[in-house]
């Protein structure tokens, strides 16, 4: 009797049945076994003095929402899911001297580490088991780049200029019909988030926060919809059409598109939201706002990109240096600026940031408290729902002044950023209410009882 030709799927970032290359077969299988592994160093603590797992609360919390949503939609087309924990390479090859594949199919990972965990499988694969690296999660894949990977442009400018001339976005493709059947006898199913993480399992985000991200494809495509067609007020176009006026807002659910956390996880595809946005367009008429959406994919393609470039320098020395009095006065909410404090405590009670707060506490860690920017980048992947490695040690690296175009100017005046982006105190006051009662023009005075060793160097308060 001949064995059943089996494939086994191994997700990663790409937590999705539409648009997904990993489910598209010119050669369907006969069986399909569907695998998420999470990476049991991702529950380790995310520095050597704290006990705070590297994989925070909100993070983990929208994997495992993501991860029983593509469980239902896999059901739903005839395949299941199994999700493992431990070193991915070795829970793959445990599963493959099992069921003895045809191959394993995997999307092609940006990073080093993950890069590494599909190299480590290749050479423990059994003996007829191929293996199978599909495209990323980008608009454009690396070997549709009009330029060579070690030929990519030094700054975003330039790759962009290249691709928006040279290069052409596929179309985003319909979920499968159906797919192929789970291998008989094969285990199936994941543990319950509380066995991994009672903190996880209790999460809630600070309704200050104003927007709940729940993970999951639907959920991805939900949020999609509203901001293109539900953000303005009818019949006026919606938020695609002001999107470059609002996107340095600092609170409310509509200022951004707020789809990172879900491109992150691949419940959504960059193509896929490219997509919609040229749907929207085609109705509307294109405009800078709407522009600026795809714009901003492509800082994300950029990242990756220069991720899988770069392999372990995007990341500088493995070893994270010690927690000073500085990061850890940073991380609390308690440097004495109401303007960094008040987007810290946001960070830790809701996982997220609005771009504009991210970019203003980071240049304070790096360049008014002289804290190495890894610790930043380190607490940010710990904290944040929208989690994507290459675009947040990326952008850190970016602050630091050690990554790609690697100008150590860009400094931002935090308190003349918070008059002019927090002019009347609301978003201070909101996270920080004990400044609530004061005047608008008062909030944002550096507070009397912060330690002077957290005084900003070279921010003069105002009078």
């Amino acid at each position: 009797m001949s064995q059943t030709v089996t494939d086994i799927i191994w997700l990663n970032n790409d937590l999705r049945v539409a648009d997904n290359p990993l489910l598209r077969f010119a050669s369907p299988p006969e069986a399909m076994l569907v695998v998420y592994v999470l990476d049991g160093r991702e529950l380790d603590a995310w520095h050597r003095e704290e006990s705070g797992m590297r994989l925070g609360p909100a993070r983990l919390t929208f994997i495992w929402q993501s991860l029983m949503a593509l469980r239902g939609e896999l059901l739903r087309l005839g395949s299941d899911l199994l999700v493992k924990i431990g070193t991915p390479a070795d829970e793959l090859a445990a599963l493959c001297n099992t069921l003895r594949p045809r191959r394993v199919r995997v999307s092609r990972q940006p990073c080093c580490d993950e890069a590494a965990q599909i190299d480590a499988l290749r050479s423990k694969l059994p003996a007829g088991t191929a293996l199978e690296v599909v495209a990323g999660n980008t608009l454009v894949d690396t070997a549709a780049l009009p330029f060579a990977l070690d030929a990519l442009p030094s700054t975003f400018s330039a790759f962009r200029r290249r691709v928006e001339k040279d290069a052409e976005i596929p179309p985003a493709l319909p979920a499968p019909v159906t797919l192929p059947p789970w291998p008989d006898d094969a285990s199936r199913g994941f543990p319950p988030l509380a066995r991994l993480s009672r903190q996880s399992a209790a999460w809630q985000p600070d309704p200050r926060g104003q927007f709940d991200y729940v993970g999951g494809e639907a959920a991805g495509h939900k949020r999609l919809e509203a901001y293109l067609w539900q953000t303005g007020a009818s019949p006026a176009p919606s938020g695609p059409a002001h999107y470059k006026q609002t996107r340095n807002g600092l609170a409310g659910p509509d200022f951004s598109t707020r789809l990172s956390a879900w491109l992150a996880r691949g419940c959504l595809s960059p193509r896929q939201v490219h997509q919609a946005v040229k749907r929207w367009e085609a109705r509307h008429g294109a405009c800078e706002s709407s522009y600026w959406i795809t714009f901003e994919l492509w800082w994300r393609d950029y990242f990756h990109h220069a991720a899988a470039l770069d392999g372990s320098g995007l990341f500088g020395r493995r070893e994270l240096p010690p927690l000073s009095d500085a990061f850890c006065a940073w991380r609390d909410g308690r440097t004495g600026i109401p303007f960094i404090d008040a987007a810290m405590v946001e960070l830790a009670a809701t996982g997220f940031l609005s771009n504009r707060a991210r970019q203003n506490v980071a240049s304070y860690l790096v360049k008014d408290l002289g804290v190495d920017w890894r610790l930043g980048a380190a607490w940010f992947e710990h904290c944040l729902v929208d989690f994507d490695a290459p675009s947040n040690w990326g952008n850190w690296r970016y602050v630091g002044g050690t990554g790609r175009d690697p100008r150590r100017d860009r400094y931002f005046n935090v308190l003349k950023q918070a008059e002019r982006y927090d002019p009347d105190g609301h978003y201070v006051a909101r996270w920080l209410p004990e400044l609530a009662a004061l005047p608008a023009a008062l909030r944002h005075r550096p507070w009397r009882h912060a330690p002077e060793r957290f005084a900003p160097p070279r921010v003069t308060p105002p009078a």
